[in-house]
């Protein structure tokens, strides 16, 4: 392996090895595969055009260009055209979506995030520049002590934001990838100074000991850097941290942790690890169809359901009253919640409308007295504490709110904004409700159209958007999980005048016995709350197949027939919706949440995130590599062609049979070289001339200066001689002569020309030549191998039916003598 192989492989390798401290960063590991997939294209990619003539900055260029196309296809393919294999126009606009939204989910998530798409974009990016940052430093300019700059960057920003999650091993990792490719490039300099001063011996201080003593420096540097701030005395968190550590983000309030539920759904939803959260206990008379809520989203900008106001306050364990609701003197449900350790990040599950908390530290926590929201004030505040809560059971009937009166005016200005959207949305919404009179009405024949008469599909592969764009597709094709019909009901009660917000929270827990329940990642769930005056926010559940329904949902509300102008349902694809079981062990209300599957058969739920790349990626990065390949082999195997020959023709060698001690097909390949270069400047090959005639029409065609004329004559005399004379002697070696010449073919081209005979030159013809003939050899080879194998096959047995047909027959004349 060459000394530049060397340093592409181990620049590679220092990238992948120091972008391992970015795993902390989310809670799946699979996007590290993909940032190392990243990281080898971007090598390769550099490897194949430093092969080219290419000046040394179109390289990073085009590593850059290689990484947008790598980005476009793995985050925005939804884009592409062509079959959607090419990214287009809507694929970069997409990925620009797919970027803002990274950066916004920035700001909402505490570390470990889930691995929502901007996020893995932001970080499989970040990997990828600094890839291309390294080689470019290290491999292209020969400069692999200044490509620890970009590593140690990429180290600090990864270290630094995993907090407590970062370990020495990172610190390992990334600078033996550091020292590895220093040793690389030392071992080159070190080798080419041995040959200067070859007296010393490796024992005595030669270049084998100077290696030898670089790498035990490298290594117990490394080892002290490990172990000496393990003797030191602690320091403070120093410029970059100045607080207590908390994290502070969009969610507001003096420290508190912004970690949106939305997104904390979204990225648990589609790769369910099934693994316990929490356990409880739940006494009252709607335990077993109770949800744990974690928190409301009541603003909608057209892109997404966020959270109206930022401002918290101090929490002291008594709730605010719930908003709208008239009667206090209701049926109380009381919890005990035990959080296990895989919950680290959530706002605090509580059955809403909660009375009272009991926490064991309250000053972890910030109320958001408008949503009744519990949030944390810093990292891991949830994980594995106890504490209790009570809430009010409130459970009206159907005729009770078909006479609740219209929503005073406050809730209305607040809760009833609703931007531009698609018509399809409104025109949807008034279509369902036509028939219905009140606003209960209006609601409950919405929530059946979601779960009974349209065969909505719930399928967790669907882009978890929430924006007018991402409703108007949902109720095309009618495929989506909890978000989408969450967002879209809330958005349709809001165009019907009825106040809603989107609440998350979990599905009630399996029951374990004695009113105990455990919630797994898998029963994260979104739902739309919508006001009743005189009843408050109430729970609504349009997601077919998950969740419970509450008692005060009316079946005899749906409509009696189906929009007309709706759209038409869609065939049913393969989803992970769970399916009842006849189970005896499954109680009435797992048959009533679609829960008595076993959860591990979802078709997105098998566990952590792939490792491995989708194939649809690998076939399209497969594709694009193998585009490239195409586009780059006539110059790669022109320019290899070229420094042979002229290697070749520069090499002297006294002695030898040749003019000048050059051989016969040194000098053979000097000429080719100027004929194949005259043809990719605009001079086809004349075979009819003579190797003098041949350049006299060369110079003449160019109109090359007298140099270049001169160089091209010597050459055609030197062939010459080799082709028709017994020997003879030249001044000098013939590369020199074809690079003159070339030089002053190259002036005559102009710019067009010179572009054109090294992107794509007229004398890489041959190598198509060279693969047919090659083709044709191996057929004709392969045909006569056939015809042998045939023959000795057959071969026998024509000779035994000869043998026989000459002897007259089986019985060979003897038959009449046994008579």
């Amino acid at each position: 392996m060459t000394t530049r192989a060397k340093l592409t492989v181990y620049s590679a390798l220092a990238t992948a090895l120091a972008s391992l401290c970015l795993i902390p960063l989310l809670t799946t590991k699979g996007w590290i595969a993909h940032a190392v997939l990243v990281v080898a294209a971007v090598a390769a990619v550099g490897a194949g055009l430093r092969r080219t003539p290419f000046y040394r900055w179109t390289v990073p260029v085009g590593q850059l260009l290689v990484l947008f196309v790598l980005l476009l296809v793995g985050f925005a393919s939804s884009g592409a055209v062509f079959g959607g294999v090419v990214p287009g126009t809507e694929s970069v606009r997409g990925l620009g979506q797919v970027l803002a939204q990274g950066f916004k989910d920035v700001q909402d998530y505490a570390i470990p995030a889930p691995p929502s798409p901007g996020l893995r974009l932001i970080l499989v990016g970040s990997v990828g520049l600094i890839a291309v940052a390294v080689d470019a430093v290290a491999v292209t300019y020969r400069r692999s002590a200044l490509a620890g700059l970009p590593l140690l960057a990429l180290y600090s920003v990864g270290n630094g934001l995993a907090g407590d999650e970062g370990s020495w091993l990172w610190f390992a990792t990334a600078a033996a990838g550091y020292l590895v490719l220093l040793f690389a490039e030392g071992q080159d300099r070190v080798s080419r100074w041995g040959r200067v001063f070859r007296g010393a011996e490796r024992g005595e201080g030669g270049p084998g000991a100077l290696g030898q003593n670089g790498r035990q420096v490298g290594v117990l540097a490394l080892v002290l850097a490990l172990l000496v701030p393990a003797f030191l005395p602690g320091w403070g968190s120093g410029l970059l941290l100045t607080g207590s550590g908390t994290t502070a983000g969009r969610a507001g309030g003096a420290g508190v942790s912004s970690l949106d539920p939305m997104v904390a759904l979204t990225g648990a939803l589609p790769n369910p690890r099934n693994v316990e959260l929490f356990t409880y206990v739940l006494s009252g008379p709607g335990a077993e169809s109770s949800y744990l809520r974690t928190g409301a989203l009541d603003a909608f900008d057209g892109a997404a359901w966020e959270r109206r106001s930022s401002s918290t306050i101090a929490f002291g364990g008594a709730m605010p009253d719930p908003d709208g609701l008239k009667n206090a003197e209701l049926p109380t449900l009381t919890g005990n919640v035990a959080i296990s350790n895989q919950l680290d990040e959530a706002w605090l599950p509580v059955a809403y409308p909660a009375k009272s908390v009991e926490l064991p530290d309250t000053s972890a926590w910030q109320l958001d007295p408008v949503t009744a929201s519990l949030i944390p004030t810093r990292k891991r505040a949830i994980k594995g504490i106890a504490y209790g809560f009570t809430s009010l059971d409130v459970q009206p009937t159907a005729t009770d709110l078909r006479k609740a009166p219209a929503a005073g005016e406050r809730v209305g200005r607040q809760y009833l904004e609703v931007p531009a959207l698609p018509p399809v949305v409104e025109k949807t919404a008034l279509d369902v409700t036509r028939n219905a009179k009140t606003t209960y009405d209006k609601m409950e024949a919405l929530r059946a159209w979601f779960t009974n008469g349209s065969q909505f599909t719930y399928d967790t592969t669907v882009k978890p958007d929430s924006g007018g764009d991402a409703i108007a597709r949902f109720l095309t094709d009618r495929r989506g999980f909890c978000v989408h019909f969450a967002s879209t009901m809330a958005v349709m009660a809001r165009m019907l005048k009825v106040p809603s917000r989107v609440a998350l929270g979990f599905t009630p827990g399996d029951t374990k016995g004695n009113n105990t329940y455990t919630v797994t990642d898998a029963m994260y769930h979104a739902w739309p709350e919508l006001y009743f005056e005189g009843y408050g926010w109430l729970r609504f559940e349009p997601t077919p197949g998950r969740g419970v329904q509450p008692d005060y949902a009316d079946p005899v509300s749906a409509p009696a027939t189906q929009p007309t102008t709706a759209p038409a349902p869609q065939p049913q694809v393969t989803a992970p919706v769970q399916v009842p079981s006849a189970n005896p062990d499954c109680d009435a209300k797992a048959r009533r949440t679609g829960d008595c599957g076993d959860r591990r058969d979802t078709a997105t739920g098998a566990g952590d995130e792939s490792l491995l790349p989708s194939g649809r990626t690998l076939a399209v990065l497969g594709a694009v590599l193998l585009l490239l390949a195409l586009l780059l082999t006539p110059m790669v195997w022109r320019t290899l062609l070229r420094r042979r020959r002229l290697g070749a023709g520069g090499r002297r060698r006294p002695g030898g049979p040749g003019p000048g001690g050059l051989t016969d097909a040194q000098v053979l390949a000097a000429w080719e070289e100027l004929i194949d270069s005259a043809w990719d400047l605009g001079i086809p090959p004349d075979d009819s001339r003579t190797p003098r005639a041949a350049a006299r029409r060369i110079a003449e065609s160019a109109e090359l200066d007298e140099a270049s004329a001169a160089a091209a004559g010597r050459v055609a005399v030197a062939t010459e001689r080799v082709l028709y004379a017994r020997s003879a002697e030249i001044g000098g070696p013939l590369a020199a002569d074809v690079r003159t010449a070339r030089e002053g073919l190259r002036a005559h081209a102009g710019r067009r020309g010179r572009i054109r005979a090294l992107l794509l030159p007229p004398s890489s013809a041959q190598l198509r030549w060279r693969i047919s003939e090659a083709l044709l050899t191996a057929r004709l080879a392969a045909r006569s191998r056939t015809a042998r194998a045939a023959g000795a096959v057959t071969g026998p047995v024509r000779r035994l039916l000869t043998r026989r047909r000459d002897r007259g027959g089986p019985d060979g004349g003897h038959g009449a003598g046994r008579s």
